[in-house]
């Protein structure tokens, strides 16, 4: 019995986990009538993206995905340190990189809408 107890969590937290996803894209579109701060959403989103895909790699699953983000912040707040090139990235960076975890999830082995 608690076996497809444990599988009903799993999916549950992929879920939440998406659903964060989701919500990060959800704010950076919603910055786009600000052409400037939009712009510099993206820059950053491409960084994390392009990491992301040295950490993770081409071949993956959701949940291999979720595993990662678990640990995303930390480097992904190193990467913009060294790398960014405006100094408010900060505020932004639980939206720029839920919204590159979000595009990247597309590419899932088992990715469904």
């Amino acid at each position: 019995m608690a076996r497809p107890l444990l599988h009903e969590y799993r999916v549950s937290s992929l879920a939440v986990t998406r659903h964060e996803w989701e919500e990060g894209t959800r704010r950076l579109e919603a910055a786009r009538d600000d052409a400037r701060r939009y712009c510099e959403l993206l820059g950053l989103l491409d960084l994390i993206r392009d990491d992301l895909r040295k950490r993770v790699g081409q071949t993956y699953t959701l949940a291999q995905l979720a595993a990662a983000y678990g640990e995303a912040e930390t480097w992904a707040r190193e990467l913009l340190d060294d790398r960014s090139a405006f100094p408010g990235w900060p505020r932004d960076l639980t939206t720029v990189l839920a919204a590159a975890f979000d595009a990247y999830q597309l590419g899932a082995a088992d990715y469904t809408p």
